[in-house]
Formats: C-alpha cells, structure tokens, sequence
C-alpha cells in the first residue's frame, strides 16, 4: 500500500515536471521570436522589394546567432543568422519571422543554407504568400528531417510583413495614412498656410515612420503650400529617408522647390498623367527626379489603383500617405487605406481652417466599421491612435 502510494505520488511529480518543462519551452520560444520580430523591424523601409526578417538561432538556450534582412533586401535574415553561428547552428532551433524562402532569385534559397547548417529544427511565424514560396520552403525542410512549426507571434509577424503580403496579394502597397489634427479636426490653417499642430515628441514619431516606410506620399498642393523636404531627419538616420512620391497630374512641380533640388540625394518619383507635356518630364529628369506616368482617373486627378499598381511593380511595399486633405479624402474614398496613425493636437485652429478629409468628415474613418483600434498613447501634450483596416 505505501509502495504503491509512493509511485503515484513520484508519478504525480514526474508529470508535473514534465507540465513545467513544456511550459519552460513555450517560454522559451516566446520570447525568441519575439527577439526575431525585434531585429526583422530593425530592415522596415530599408529591404523593399523583400520583406523585413527577423532570424535567431538558438542552442540549448544560448543564442549563437541573430541576423535580419539587410540593405536592399539581401542577404536574407536566416543567412546572416547562419553565419554569425557559424558551426554552432548544428543541432540547433531557429527562429523566423516569415517562411524561409525555397526558390532560386538573386541568391540561393534560404531553405538550402538551412539544410546544410544541420538546423535540428525551425520555429516559423507565419507562411509566404509568395506563390515561389508558398509552403514550399517548410515543405523542403520536413523533407530533410528538421523538425518545423510554424504560427507562433503569426498575427504580428502578418503585421510587420503586410507590405510584403499586400504586394503579392493585392499587387499594390501597404497604406498608412498619416494625419496630425487639430483639437477641432483641421489640417491647416485658412488658405492652406501651414500651423504647428503637434509637439516635438509627436513629430519624432512621425520621422520614425518615414523611416520604417518605403515611401512617402503627398499631392502638389501639399507640395506648392509647404514645399516639404519629406525626409527623415531623426539624428543619424538621415539615410533612412523614404523615397518620396509626388502626385502631380499636369507637372506643375517647381523646379525650385526643395523636393527637386534634393533630388539626386533622395530620391524623388513624380506620378504624372499619361498625357502630361514631355518637356516638363524632361527638365525634371535632369534634375535627377524620376517622372512616372499612370492613367488619369475618371475624376479629377490620377486614378490611385494605377498609382498604387506602378509603385508595386518598382518595388514598393509600405506607402505613407502624408498629405493633403484631398489626397488622404481620395485614398480613403477609394478604400485603399490600411493604417491610419491619427495625430492630434490639444489647440483648435478654427471654423476657417482646412478640414482634415476636406468635405468628408473625420469620423468616416474613427467611426467607420472598415477600421479598427489598434493602439493609443499619450505623446505629451498630443495623442496618437492608430487605426487598422477591419
């Protein structure tokens, strides 16, 4: 009787130890793709055309090796993780933000190197949509005896690779509408002159994004109003400038303004009508700017899918959309908005100020069922809500 109740207890403890020790290695894999997710943001707005991946290598719970995406979107995540591990890889996990590629393009597949460091195992985020890709990579790797599992941290993974997934699903980019409003809804003040809105902390925000952003977008009334530099001027990250897009139907851009006169140190890409005069197209392609014609809508202005369709095809993965009214009116209209990062400030500026979505109204997207909150936070004396497509 006592020995049998010694074995029930000494079973009773044995499970207990395993419950724990599963539950240690759950942990454990937490938060090394959360390590992963971390260091694939660190490429954000520096990889396009190819998604931001995050990679940790991970042997017998010491990390022998980190990598994410460089410059130019190569080398990938898991070769730059590989070889920081250099031998140790063997017989270890990694941890990857997005599927590691299968296919052969400017470099051989991730699958591969993989393979070849004799990974006992890998912890995948999420699948490529790439149909080069596709459960191919995961596929390739089961066949080779490495252990696969794929979904952990996937719904952030699916955020921080949305430009990648809405490029191949929806052949345009990742849209995030940026917009800094008064306390009474307005972008300006009369006649379009410029006001400080929000404060500097809200502003360091801002160049943060442009930063994690392939491009930045405005129209020509933003343009001839502000003549903006629409670079990120955060200390030290002045080569982390998006590649700025100006809308610009008739070419009325100045060739003195700021945008053209930087152009051969950021780059500038004018989208212009398809029957826009060519010799305005030639002086600014002297002047080290790209012009790119897209069709005219059927109202006024451009017809933003082809806008949208011809930034994909250069590459383009995640657009902010900074500006102006009529600009973010169009996207939004056009439901072609997936990220709204709402900034506002504590002052009002009037009745004749100009309205944030010119005659829409702000809350067709605060109240619209299309959105979600995402986040909120406090940024001093200003407030940033972030809203997601539904």
């Amino acid at each position: 009787m006592i020995f049998r109740i010694l074995e029930e207890q000494l079973g009773q403890k044995a499970k207990e130890a395993k419950e724990a020790a599963k539950e240690a290695a759950k942990a454990a894999d937490l938060r090394f793709m959360q390590l992963a997710l971390a260091l694939g943001r660190r490429g954000l707005g520096r990889t396009w055309p190819n998604p931001a991946v995050g990679a940790v290598i991970v042997k017998d719970g010491v990390i022998v090796g980190r990598g994410w995406t460089q410059a130019g979107g190569r080398p990938h995540a898991e070769v730059e993780a590989l070889r920081r591990a250099g031998s140790a890889a063997r017989g270890a996990t990694l941890y990857v933000t997005l599927e590691p590629c299968s296919h052969f393009g400017r470099s051989p597949p991730c699958a591969d190197a993989v393979v070849s460091a004799g990974l006992a195992r890998v912890v995948s985020a999420i699948e490529d949509p790439n149909p080069e890709v596709g459960g191919k990579g995961h596929a390739k790797l089961r066949a080779a005896g490495i252990g696969v599992e794929v979904g952990l941290c996937a719904a952030e993974a699916a955020r921080d690779h949305a430009g990648h997934f809405r490029r191949i699903t929806d052949r345009r980019p990742h849209v995030i509408l940026k917009l800094a409003v008064s306390a009474d809804d307005k972008i300006a003040a009369a006649n379009h002159k410029p006001v400080a809105i929000t404060g500097e902390a809200a502003r360091t925000r801002v160049h943060l994004l442009r930063a994690q952003s392939d491009a930045i977008l405005v129209g020509i009334g933003t343009v001839r109003a502000d003549d903006p530099l629409l670079t990120c001027r955060l200390p030290g990250m002045a080569d982390r400038s998006p590649v700025r897009v100006v809308l610009d139907r008739a070419l009325r851009i100045s060739g003195d303004s700021r945008l053209v006169h930087s152009a051969r140190e950021t780059p500038l890409w004018v989208i212009t009508s398809d029957l826009a005069e060519a010799p305005a197209a030639m002086k600014l392609g002297a002047a080290g700017a790209e012009v790119i014609r897209v069709a005219s809508g059927a109202q006024p202005g451009l017809d933003l899918p082809a806008v949208l369709h011809a930034l994909a095809e250069k590459g383009i993965t995640r657009l902010m959309v900074e500006g102006g009214a009529r600009v973010a009116n169009s996207f939004v209209a056009a439901g072609l908005v997936d990220e709204i990062w709402l900034l506002r400030g504590p002052d009002a500026i009037g009745a004749d100020g100009v309205p944030a979505l010119d005659a829409m109204p702000l809350d067709a997207i605060t109240q619209s069922p299309a959105f979600k909150l995402r986040a909120s936070e406090t940024l001093d004396n200003d407030s940033l809500t972030i809203y997601e497509r539904a």
